[in-house]
């Protein structure tokens, strides 16, 4: 299909560039069966364990219902890739927090160019083999009263194994995803795992609103448009940069005069993107996880005072809302340094109008980064805060099941 120079192609010629271009063709075509095969390892069930007596005591329990929200279902039907890509999510975490403590790592994410980056990815996955491992022992003594008499003195070695295995290749799929496919592959498996329950609640919904009650119709609608409006604003607020006008000076190379030239340094409004709501959500769940394992009463009163359904839920929301404001911080401090742009900007020969270069600079560019950092992550807690106060009272008493997708699709930040 050929378009023209001069006009804005529509979006059906764009769909149709992207059907013909082989090489995205192929991307999407590699996404989505590596998703689908994700999801289908979920259903492979561990061997040796009496399933009907499981699920019955799954559904009285509501912490492991949470976690099971974000395996996809994975501790529900006990399959190989329960643990899915969280031991990765939180090997990650721990390397981030490494770098900025660690000079070593420091110097080899910021010095040593492609090769320190690939040091650091090989670590991180070091550290999730090493995690899932733990919580791989953790879910198999659990899950040992369960276990059938066929199943053998070797149950516990058999399931860590299953377990870790399977964390380990939903772990590479990820990163296949990243590199050869259309790219974010920890963040769409997140995204998958979250969203795989929503077709049953949105089933349920319709159900409830074919019984004509115009309270739930109109709840409904309401709920529809509060998607639409959050989606919106998701984009806005994604999309949206601080344009820092830059002033090159006049440079001579050879017998050439190079005149002064003017740019701008682009700002993201939300830096961090997704990763500080995940690394939220990640910590959130730790003590639940714990509590599930460990079986300790401190442990399980911090865990049900931390959960949305628990006896103080404003404590939760408090609580994840503060952790997305710090991982925001901490991921922006990660990705922009003021001092090292102000001194890339020195060595370039340029500066910010009406700004000294070198300190000065600097601090310019940490105080815009800072109220930008804090706009960016006001919208997600708001976005939240919303979310837990409208979606989960409003929406899960008319619409069971709904809630707690609604809190975590428009307060996760899912993308």
């Amino acid at each position: 299909m050929v378009v023209s120079r001069n006009k804005t192609p529509t979006a059906q010629e764009t769909f149709a560039q992207m059907a013909q271009a082989a090489g995205l063709r192929g991307r999407i075509l590699l996404t989505i069966g590596m998703l689908i095969l994700v999801r289908l390892g979920i259903y492979l069930p561990i061997p040796g364990i009496d399933r009907a007596r499981f699920i019955q005591d799954f559904h009285n329990n509501p912490v492991v219902g949470f976690l099971d929200i974000f395996s996809g279902g994975g501790l529900r039907y006990l399959g190989i890739f329960a643990l899915g890509i969280l031991p990765f999510i939180n090997a990650s975490i721990i390397l981030q927090l490494l770098t900025a403590a660690i000079p070593a790592l420091e110097n080899l994410q910021k010095n040593e160019g492609e090769a320190g980056r690939r040091k650091i990815a090989q670590l991180t996955r070091y550290v999730a083999l090493g995690w899932a491992i733990i919580q791989s022992v953790g879910l198999a003594l659990w899950v040992r009263s369960y276990a059938l008499p066929s199943a053998g003195p070797l149950f516990m070695v058999e399931t860590v194994i299953a377990l870790t295995a399977g964390s380990m290749f939903v772990m590479w799929v990820s990163e296949l995803i990243t590199e050869r496919g259309i790219g974010n592959g920890a963040s769409l498996l997140i995204f998958i795992s979250i969203i795989s329950g929503l077709p049953n609640s949105l089933g349920q919904t319709i159900e409830l609103a074919q019984s004509g009650d115009r309270n739930i119709v109109g709840g409904v609608v309401i709920l529809l448009l509060v998607f639409l409006v959050m989606i919106v604003g998701i984009v806005f607020v994604q999309e949206g940069t601080r344009r820092i006008p830059i002033i090159s000076a006049r440079r001579q190379v050879g017998r050439r005069m190079y005149p002064e030239k003017s740019s701008y340094l682009p700002l993201r409004l939300n830096q961090g993107g997704v990763m500080p709501i995940i690394f939220a959500s990640a910590v959130l769940i730790l003590p639940a996880s714990l509590a599930q394992f460990t079986h300790n009463e401190l442990l399980v009163q911090v865990a049900n005072h931390l959960s949305p359904s628990g006896p103080t839920p404003w404590l939760y929301v408090v609580f994840y809302l503060t952790l997305i404001l710090f991982f925001s911080y901490f991921y922006s401090s990660l990705i922009v340094n003021p001092v090292d742009l102000s001194q890339n900007l020195k060595k370039m020969g340029s500066s910010i109008p009406g700004i000294r270069p070198g300190r000065a600079t600097s601090d310019y560019v940490e105080r815009v980064l800072s109220r930008l950092t804090f706009l960016g992550a006001s919208f997600s807690r708001v976005g939240g805060n919303f979310a837990h106060s409208g979606g989960e009272c409003n929406a899960s008493a008319n619409f069971p099941g709904l809630g707690s997708h609604f809190a975590l699709d428009s307060g996760g930040g899912c993308h």
